[in-house]
Formats: structure tokens, C-alpha cells, sequence
């Protein structure tokens, strides 16, 4: 959910007021003991933002964003200068390539020692040498279906093309995410530049429009909680807070494959408190810190000291938090494209969207 990349969305920017946060442009507010922040919403424990500004005494200063491109204009523009940012993969491999990151300084983040190895070396994908990112969060999307109202197994992407699910189907109102699907089902990468599969993709996408109910984004957790629907595509994190909140939901990674994600935090070339920011992402690193934002944003973490304190086991041994290799085998992890494939899947998504 909070790594949506939604077309067309509309900026919702919201500074938060947790302790110490202003309601303030971050430009005006920040002083020189002061930290920018710029996070998809919900997506820390307000614990820990009161914590670390106890600890360190520096000021907080937040704000959201809602998704990847409302996020990357305003930071390449420097109309605000944040101070620590957290992209998604293939965002944070665009802002590599367009000399917007600073490199990290390892030395001062030392508890970059807790993130598990695999995922540093998954995150080489888009930041090679772990330069530039300490990997925060990561999950897959997957297929939530209501078994009250699903009777036979789901395990393929194709179940959301079969008309008996006529109005009781949820899609992501999100160029990638719903492409992803249409190109896994297909037998094609997420991340094709072929023309032509980009083409069948859509027309595949059109076929099945009718039978969508909404192409909707938080909406999707909602309305399967609610029994409003019974298929829905969604993100891991969310399925595990769905789940404790309607029994009859399951979540599966379609056979075809689908997206493993990594959202990481990086710190910009124009920031202004860089210290403060490295204190930032060594605090976040330390397994309590990262088990607190675990339980509050139910995102699987990469800290592997932090998942040793999980105290419950079905959390700790979820397969949905923590899919096995075997689950993985054919998932991808988005990666940047280009302006002009950026271009070709946006026409093509409002061709679908208006059909």
C-alpha cells in the first residue's frame, strides 16, 4: 500500500504532529540541530520518531508522500530539502542515475550489521555497492481472496480473469503493479520493454475490465475486510493486517510469479543535516527500533536481528511476511525503466483506463 505507484494521484502532504514534528514547511522549520523526513504515510511507529529525538535531541521535522512520482519531482526540484528519504527499488536506482544521492558513510551507520545479507545483496539490483541505501522494508504483492466466497484453490494470476468473479474483483490503480500482473500471467518479465508484449498486456487488461469492480489502492484492504469483494491484488504487509481483522482472508504469490519489493532509506545530495541523517538510519537499524516498526507497520523487515525478537512464532515463521525461496522463484524486483518506457506504459494504462 505504502509503495503504491498510483498515475495520475493527486499529492496529499501532511506534515504529522508527532512530538517535536511541525506542522511547517520542512525548508522553514529545520534548524541546524533538525531532521527532514519525507515517508510514505503510516509507515513508522510515532514511538519511534519521539524516541529518537529524546535520545539525540535533534527536531523531527515530517512530512508524507503518497507515492514514488508525487515523491521524486519535488525532491529533484529542491523546492524542500529533506534530509532522509524512503523510495522504492526502482526509484531509488532513478535518483542514482540522475546524481541526486549522497553516498552513504558506513562507518557511522554500524548497525547495518542487523540487515540480513540476502537483502543487501537483493538491493544490489538497483543500488550496486549498497551505496546508497539501507533497505527498510520488502514484501511481495500477491493475490487476498475471501474463502467464504472462493471455492476452488488460487494459485495462478488467471483466477482474476474468470467471469464467475464478475464484480468481485479488486485491482491496483497502479501503472506497475497492474501491469505486473497482466505481464506475469502472460509469461513476460514486469519488467519488459518489448512494444509488443506491453501491447497484449493491455488488451489483456481491457478483456478483463468489465469483470473488475475498482481499481482502487488502500481500498482493497478495506473492502476485503468487509467481505465487499472476493479477490483482490494487494501488498504483503497489508495482508497480514487484513487477516487479523477478517479469518476468512488468504494470501497467496500467484505461480506465474509476481513483485518482491525493497523500500529503503536514502539520504539526498543537497541535504542539509547529513549527520543527523546517518544518526537516523543507524537508530532505525537497531533490532528493537526495527521490531517496533515491524509490529506497527506489518511490512516484512529485512533486520534479522529484529525478526529473532519476534515473540510469536506465527508471525516469526509467516510465510507470508517471510515467503520461502521456493515462493520467490519467480518473482522480479521493479527496476527503472527509462522516461521513454515510463511514457509507453502510462499511454498504454490510460488506454485501459478509459476503454
Amino acid at each position: 500500500m505504502k509503495r503504491s505507484i498510483v498515475l495520475g494521484a493527486t499529492l496529499l502532504l501532511a506534515a504529522l504532529t508527532f512530538s517535536g514534528c511541525k506542522k511547517e514547511d520542512p525548508t522553514d522549520a529545520a534548524t541546524s540541530n533538525s531532521l527532514v523526513v519525507y515517508n510514505w504515510g503510516e509507515y513508522i511507529d510515532p514511538d519511534v520518531l519521539d524516541e529518537f529525538e529524546e535520545e539525540t535531541g535533534i527536531s523531527i521535522i515530517y512530512d508524507e508522500f503518497e507515492t514514488n512520482e508525487i515523491m521524486y519531482p519535488k525532491v529533484e526540484a529542491g523546492a524542500v530539502v529533506y534530509d532522509v528519504i524512503c523510495p522504492s527499488d526502482y526509484m531509488v536506482q532513478k535518483m542514482i542515475e540522475n546524481n541526486l544521492l549522497e553516498p552513504l558513510d558506513y562507518d557511522k551507520i554500524p548497525n547495518i550489521s542487523n540487515i540480513d545479507p540476502d537483502y543487501l545483496k537483493s538491493a544490489e539490483q538497483f543500488d550496486p555497492g549498497n551505496r546508497y541505501c539501507v533497505p527498510y522494508c520488502w514484501g511481495t504483492v500477491g493475490i487476498l481472496y475471501n474463502k467464504t466466497m472462493v471455492d476452488e484453490p488460487v494459485d495462478s494470476w488467471d483466477i482474476l480473469w474468470d467471469e464467475k468473479y464478475k464484480d468481485e474483483i479488486l485491482m491496483q490503480d497502479s501503472v506497475r503493479d497492474t501491469f505486473a500482473v497482466a505481464l506475469k500471467r502472460l509469461g513476460y518479465s514486469l519488467n519488459s520493454t518489448d512494444s509488443k508484449e506491453l501491447q497484449e498486456a493491455a488488451d489483456s487488461l481491457k478483456e478483463q475490465k468489465d469483470l473488475v469492480q475498482a481499481y482502487v489502492v488502500d481500498q482493497v484492504r478495506d473492502k476485503m475486510i468487509g467481505n465487499e469483494a472476493a479477490l483482490g491484488v494487494i501488498y504483503s504487509g497489508e495482508a497480514i493486517y487484513t487477516q487479523r481483522e477478517n479469518p476468512n482472508l488468504e494470501y497467496v504469490i500467484p505461480k506465474e510469479g509476481s513483485n518482491v519489493w525493497i523500500d529503503g532509506w536514502v539520504i539526498p545530495k543537497n541535504a542539509r543535516h547529513k549527520e543527523n541523517a546517518l544518526k537516523f538510519l543507524d537508530f532505525l537499524c537497531r533490532p528493537e527500533i526495527a521490531l517496533k516498526n515491524f509490529e506497527y507497520i506489518t511490512y516484512s523487515t529485512p533486520n534479522k536481528a529484529a525478526r529473532a525478537l519476534i515473540e510469536d512464532d506465527d508471525i516469526r515463521n509467516s510465510t507470508i511476511a517471510f515467503p520461502t525461496a521456493d515462493m520467490l522463484k519467480n518473482c522480479e524486483t521493479y527496476t527503472y525503466l527509462g522516461s521513454d518506457m515510463d511514457f509507453e506504459y502510462n499511454e498504454l494504462w490510460n488506454e485501459v483506463k478509459a476503454y
